[in-house]
């Protein structure tokens, strides 16, 4: 992953059972399965500064996901070097993706009209599926890309 702006998905996966409070959102109740969260990183060190952060356990709580990240881990991101933000479009598809919940209206979208950017699925969607739909409704995007396990996750440091 470069250090280049773009759109991403965070890929991450609950072995919990847990309620937490997510600043004034409220309660948010954590299951077993994967949590999807969306975002953009268009400022200094871009991508691979934006999910080296969501990487690490921080106390300092800047974005939503910061509450939910110590109960989670990372399985895979889906990014895009795209200079068009994507995360709305990218909210859009993952919401009306078979098995998608939104567990917590307004979850990293107090920023936009988006009912969330935060998904749940009790398994993880085929990216291919994913991939397919986002470029059936955006064909001039550039290519999205995914890093995890199958990759090599194991010896990749972003």
């Amino acid at each position: 992953m470069e250090a280049h702006p773009g759109t991403y998905a965070l890929i991450l996966r609950a072995s919990t059972r847990q309620r937490l409070f997510v600043g004034q959102l409220g309660p948010l109740q954590v299951s077993f399965g994967i949590y999807i969260y969306v975002g953009s990183a268009f400022g200094p060190g871009g991508l691979a500064a934006r999910v080296a952060r969501h990487q690490r356990q921080t106390q300092v709580r800047h974005w939503h996901i910061d509450y939910l990240r110590p109960l989670t881990q990372p399985e895979a991101v889906w990014y895009t070097y795209d200079q068009l933000r994507r995360e709305h479009q990218w909210a859009g598809l993952f919401q009306v993706l078979p098995g998608a919940v939104v567990p917590l209206p307004g979850f990293g979208s107090s920023d936009c009209q988006c009912a969330a950017h935060l998904f749940y699925f009790r398994t993880l969607p085929a990216f291919a599926t994913f991939r397919k739909h986002a470029y059936a409704e955006a064909p001039s995007a550039y290519p999205i890309y995914r890093l995890g396990r199958e990759q090599g996750w194991a010896s990749v440091n972003f």
